[in-house]
């Protein structure tokens, strides 16, 4: 490994971890002083720190973070974009856990890393103009949706008593940044949300970013894995929840029953909130099955408590979570174990389509979202955690499942060549239509209150304000009150409506 160490934007010194000797290079601007160290030691994790850091950069945690090639890695105290970016970023790469290893395109010029060849892959996308911290924030955004995986970690900076302020982006630069690496309207949101909620007026920085182009980067970033074959007695469970599918569902047990990798164990949660309580799942036991099935029916329905009783029986490694109405191909458990053991990944989503739907992505790439039929876990990653039942009949459930892992630093990664079919079966569903507290009230919330409780407990203080923006602009068109002064007062009046039933979901007072 090759350490930059950095201070003022002036290169001070290259270290050798392994020979422990200093390495001459005669340009000392920092990003430029990367690019060149990626073109002689491509091979090599190249790091950077500032010069204050060096004694507590853990060399070792930082190695470790290279569990495959495609891995970039940063620590910072504060976001160089600053909290602003969130009134354009809607997803939650921007809201770290600072606590642990969470996924994040959010850069720092503090500490981190990234392997030589990777970043000479960026070389014609970015500018030598920008400030180390601008470039690798662009380097990150850029890379992560064409495969390179982006991490904060806190451990690879050891405590730090000396005073050192994170460099942040200015106003400028923060328009720049919207405009080369977001659609041209984000800028227009960005300036509206600063202008309403921070009364700032910046037309200047908006008019400069009109100078810049959108960003390209075409690659993909791929890496070698660990290991092409499973681990011995590697072991997986199934678990479906169900209600009213039975024959879409013996077409799921028929092709687990056709797995190269079988099941040691399918988890079935059946549900049925009729009067008298019947299954309707004969075949399980007039058929012959190579797996064992464990079957529960009860009366109460909601896909999160059944997942829950399901997760309580899984007594394998890994637990695929999974529809019933889905089908999948013979070798469709084996792959997916396969790279998740190859890259030493705990939670991977498979691609799920509709028959008419082609999967675009070629490359693995980390989500920003979780499919609670459609992903494979390990066991031991779900520990003492569990579906949210105030999400119970709503929508989010999945999402919230998915930032409980990642906050464990469980990284969630979609999976497009493990390819499953959705067939969203017309039948099913409730027997009786599940009616919530907060139906047919005089005041109806907008968003739905399950919604707004997902971003209360995930999204920062500019995310929600920019999704109370946007949504105050589309539902216009929606709804019949078309008198503007009228429109703002009734949303206004139904969002904090939406906020007031979010937060008794999340005290668990209903």
């Amino acid at each position: 490994m090759l350490i930059l160490f950095h201070k003022n934007n002036i290169v001070v010194e290259v270290l050798d971890t392994i020979t422990n000797k200093v390495i001459v290079i005669e340009e000392k601007e920092p990003t430029k002083a990367l690019f060149v160290l990626a073109s002689k030691y491509s091979n090599s994790i190249i790091a950077w720190c500032h010069i204050l850091n060096k004694k507590n950069i853990n060399i070792e945690v930082l190695q470790s973070c290279f569990t495959s090639n495609n891995i970039m890695v940063s620590n910072g105290y504060t976001n160089y974009l600053t909290d602003a970016i969130g009134y354009v970023e809607d997803s939650l790469f921007i809201n770290l856990n600072r606590k642990t290893k969470f996924p994040t395109w959010l850069m720092s010029s503090n500490c981190g890393a990234i392997y030589g060849e990777n970043l000479l892959m960026f070389k014609d996308s970015i500018s030598h103009k920008d400030s180390l911290d601008y470039t690798l924030n662009s380097i990150a955004k850029l890379g992560m949706e064409h495969g390179l995986l982006c991490y904060f970690y806190s451990e690879i900076i050891e405590e730090n008593n000396e005073v050192y302020t994170d460099e942040n982006a200015s106003a400028t630069e923060l328009f720049q940044f919207v405009k080369e690496h977001f659609r041209a309207r984000w800028i227009l949101l960005l300036f509206l949300n600063l202008l309403i909620f921070e009364n700032k007026i910046l037309v200047l920085p908006l008019i400069k970013s009109l100078l810049y182009k959108q960003k390209a980067f075409n690659n993909e970033i791929t890496s070698e894995a660990n290991s092409k074959a499973l681990k011995v007695n590697t072991s997986v469970s199934v678990l479906i929840p169900t209600l009213g599918r039975a024959k879409y569902l013996h077409d799921v047990l028929k092709d687990l029953a056709k797995q190269t990798l079988m099941p040691n164990e399918v988890v079935i949660i059946e549900q049925d909130d009729s009067e008298i309580i019947k299954s309707e799942l004969n075949y399980i036991k007039t058929e012959k099955w190579p797996f064992k099935i464990v079957h529960k029916l009860i009366s109460q329905t909601g896909a999160c408590n059944a997942r829950n009783i399901g997760l309580k029986l899984v007594t394998s490694d890994y637990v695929f979570l999974a529809d019933d109405d889905i089908r999948f191909k013979e070798n469709t458990l084996h792959e997916a174990l396969i790279f998740m053991q190859g890259y030493d990944f705990k939670a991977v989503t498979l691609s799920c389509l509709r028959e008419n739907e082609t999967e675009k992505r070629k490359t693995p790439i980390q989500w920003a979202a979780f499919g609670s039929g459609c992903s494979i876990v390990k066991t031991d990653a779900i520990q003492a955690i569990s579906f949210d039942m105030a999400f119970e009949h709503g929508f989010g459930e999945d999402s919230d499942f998915g930032m409980q892992l990642r906050n464990k630093g469980v990284d969630v990664i979609y999976l497009p060549y493990v390819q499953l079919k959705h067939l969203k079966a017309p039948i099913g569903g409730f027997r009786t239509k599940y009616i919530h507290a907060w139906e047919n009230q005089v005041v109806p919330p907008k968003p739905s209150p399950t919604v707004m409780l997902y971003n209360l407990k995930y999204k920062t203080r500019q995310q929600v304000k920019s999704y109370k923006l946007t949504l105050f602009f589309k539902f216009y068109k929606r709804q019949s009150v078309k008198q503007p002064f009228k429109y703002y007062w009734m949303f206004k009046e139904r969002w904090a409506m939406s906020q007031a039933w979010a937060n008794k979901l999340k005290n668990k007072t209903i």
